[in-house]
């Protein structure tokens, strides 16, 4: 069995997925999600909406798809919530798995042992991280 068959198996509980950093990285990952079956991608958090934004629609993301008012709203619309409040993203007990691709390394830290402390799975982009 591949990855691929058991994300299938997901499609009608999908693995709620929160991602910190939507520049170069966060993006090419985001991009995907629209052809991912058993994925939902709860919400982004990136310090800058505006760059945010135009990564988003440069990877061809509706506005409409990201224009959840929160985390909660668009877990029941099953859409996208953009914010700059990462520690928010983390610590909702909805989220999964946080992917962080920030690409800045201390920040990288923090966010992942924020999001061991709230027993969230990690999958680290930003690998210089591991450094520190």
């Amino acid at each position: 069995m591949n990855l691929y068959t058991k994300l299938l198996e997901r499609k009608d509980k999908p693995l709620r997925i929160g991602v910190i950093g939507a520049g170069k990285f966060g993006a090419m990952y985001i991009a995907q999600v629209p052809r991912t079956p058993g994925v939902h991608l709860v919400g982004i958090a990136d310090l800058s909406l505006d760059s945010a934004r135009r990564n988003l629609d440069r990877v061809g993301w509706a506005t409409e798809r990201y224009a959840a008012a929160s985390i909660d709203e668009a877990l029941r619309k099953g859409t996208t919530h953009l914010s700059e409040d990462w520690e928010a993203l983390v610590a909702h007990p909805a989220i999964d798995i946080l992917i962080e691709s920030t690409g800045n390394p201390p920040a990288a830290v923090e966010h992942a042992l924020a999001a061991f402390r709230h027993g969230k799975h990690v999958v680290m982009v930003t690998v210089e991280a591991d450094a520190f």
